[in-house]
């Protein structure tokens, strides 16, 4: 005989944030200038790639796609936190609460499979340099980039499904995080949220322990085959072409591990630590993956530098033309330019 179960949904969920701790307005200050750092940043790279033809190149369409990822995850996270705490503004509707669930951790895992693919790129650029544009072109890169996007949004709309078969005691349920995230929302089910726990737990595998193994693997046979070469300069040169993606793994990864390990050993971990981890490992890659890219990449600084030097040189010869018509006096940017040109 089945029994029928009635599935109840709350109005919305309050959002509990820091427990205890003074000042935390200025912590959500902090991240408001972050998020403005994070658009400035990632728009100014997706605009270098995008009207450089030198850089339609497979390694950068996952640049790109990084920066996409990138602006797509702070802009579903921080402007809601800022709203939240500084506003004053804790109580979310159980349907938005879930849609920030979905982007949230939609763009979180885009982010990890993103950080694999261009381990791949760089396997396959190192070891096999000889048919590497054989191997990776652009439709393949992009075909790959789509398939972890599908495979991703698979993975949360079944989330989301789990979710909204739950009920909840209470009907404004109170979120012992910072934003909708998934785990302290379904922990407070007052039904069996076995499915939900069994799915948290595939998703963080997937999306953290099989990327950085694979990432490990890669960087092992990357190893190899730069040891191989015979020169101390080639083998600098060679590896140094992965440094920036060794630094953006770095980032991403090394916070949720310690977070995860501490709570593996203690059992448990205080929430105001645990937000505030959380929050940063979140919020600081997206803003800091293009500075190192920029910084860390001959390609993109070489095309920023370019670029640059082309603008002063037209403002220059608009002087100088200038100052030979007739004695005309010219722009007061003129001198700033020329001291610009002679820097560079």
């Amino acid at each position: 005989m089945e029994s029928n179960i009635s599935f109840s949904h709350p109005v919305g969920f309050w959002i509990m944030g820091f427990q205890s701790l003074l000042d935390t307005n200025y912590y959500f200050v902090f991240l408001a200038f972050v998020y403005i750092g994070t658009l400035l940043g990632n728009f100014f790279l997706m605009m270098v790639i995008w009207q450089s033809e030198a850089l339609h190149t497979p390694k950068y369409l996952v640049v790109f796609s990084l920066s996409v990822v990138d602006v797509s995850h702070s802009t579903a996270l921080i402007p809601k936190c800022i709203n939240q705490f500084l506003f004053d503004s804790r109580f979310v509707r159980y349907d938005l609460c879930l849609t920030q669930m979905f982007f949230v951790h939609y763009f979180y895992a885009i982010e990890s499979f993103s950080l694999v693919i261009m381990a791949f790129e760089r396997l396959v650029s190192i070891c096999f340099p000889l048919r590497s544009d054989a191997i990776i072109t652009n439709i393949r890169m992009f075909g790959i980039i789509a398939f972890f996007w599908a495979l991703t949004l698979a993975i949360q709309v079944a989330s989301l499904v789990l979710i909204n078969r739950l009920s909840f005691c209470k009907p404004v349920p109170s979120v012992m995080s910072y934003f909708c995230d998934h785990g302290p929302v379904f922990k407070m089910a007052c039904s069996d949220y076995t499915p939900n726990w069994e799915l948290a737990t595939v998703f963080m595998i997937a999306v953290i322990f099989v990327p950085l193994a694979f990432i490990l693997m890669s960087y092992v046979c990357i190893i190899v085959a730069v040891s191989r070469i015979t020169s101390a300069e080639g083998r600098w040169k060679t590896f140094k072409t992965c440094s920036a993606h060794l630094i953006l793994v770095a980032i991403f990864f090394i916070p949720f591990l310690v977070i995860y390990t501490i709570a593996w050993i203690y059992v448990k971990i205080d929430i105001n630590t645990r937000i505030l981890n959380t929050s940063l490992s979140a919020v600081l890659p997206p803003l800091l993956n293009p500075i190192i890219y920029t910084l860390k990449t001959e390609e993109v600084l070489e095309k920023f530098l370019r670029k640059r030097s082309q603008t002063s040189q037209k403002k220059y010869t608009y002087c100088d033309s200038a100052e030979r018509e007739n004695g005309k006096l010219s722009p007061w940017w003129c001198p700033v330019t020329r001291l610009v040109l002679l820097c560079t």
